[in-house]
């Protein structure tokens, strides 16, 4: 399903270098190795594969679509999901309205990115595409750690499960104990029912609390060694 996507639309207004732009866009999948990595499994375990950069070729389709099928097109875009056993985890589409008007459509999963990484990906996009347009090649300076090395850091920290005295080891079974008793589905009480499968549709709602309020919301979460957003969760 599209539930994992993380989308970013931008609406580009005047003279657009297609050509341009699908060479930043190969720049970046270039430069960040978790945009050109896959995740098949063996013997149903997963693992990284990150694939050479001339092998993760993402292609920066362009539609030519008119003004009032944009929204239900960029609906159908970022809410198509991904086969991240065999896709690369990112999604270009460049929706053309006139030739000086265009929306700009990309898609990654939550499997290689997060909705902070957006902006850094946004930035690279745009620091690679004005390079490209002026008939240069981006530049910025090597990154000194890919995702695969952070993976590589944690198992270093955590060790390994099947090690039952690796920290990992431990924390699993605490949880496992912690929440062996608890019902598969909640019990909260709803205000509707329970739909048999997920829709995943949703809402916001919008509201503001008091400082009082939003200070107690950060003392519980100092007693507890929790994050304010788990006290605001739970």
């Amino acid at each position: 399903s599209g539930a994992n996507n993380i989308p970013a639309v931008i609406r580009l207004s005047g003279s657009l270098d297609v050509d341009a732009l699908q060479a930043a866009v190969s720049d970046v999948v270039a430069r960040h190795e978790s945009l050109r990595t896959v995740y098949p499994e063996i013997d149903g375990v997963g693992f990284q594969k990150v694939l050479g950069a001339d092998d993760a070729v993402v292609e920066v389709r362009v539609e030519d679509i008119a003004a009032d099928e944009v929204p239900a097109r960029v609906t159908e875009i970022v809410t198509t999901g991904f086969d991240v056993t065999q896709q690369v985890p990112i999604r270009v589409r460049l929706l053309q309205i006139t030739p000086e008007e265009h929306i700009l459509v990309v898609v990654v999963h939550h499997i290689s990115s997060d909705g902070f990484s957006m902006g850094p990906l946004t930035r690279d996009v745009v620091t690679a595409y004005a390079a490209r347009a002026a008939g240069a090649v981006p530049e910025w300076s090597a990154l000194e750690v890919q995702y695969a090395d952070y993976t590589l850091w944690q198992r270093e920290v955590l060790g390994d499960e099947s090690d039952p005295e690796s920290l990992l080891a431990r924390q699993s079974e605490f949880w496992r104990t912690a929440l062996a008793d608890l019902p598969e589905e909640s019990t909260l009480p709803a205000d509707r029912p329970r739909p048999v499968v997920s829709s995943y549709r949703g809402a916001s709602h919008g509201f503001v609390i008091d400082g009082r309020v939003r200070a107690g919301i950060t003392e519980v979460a100092r007693r507890s060694g929790a994050t304010e957003f788990m006290v605001v969760h739970a």
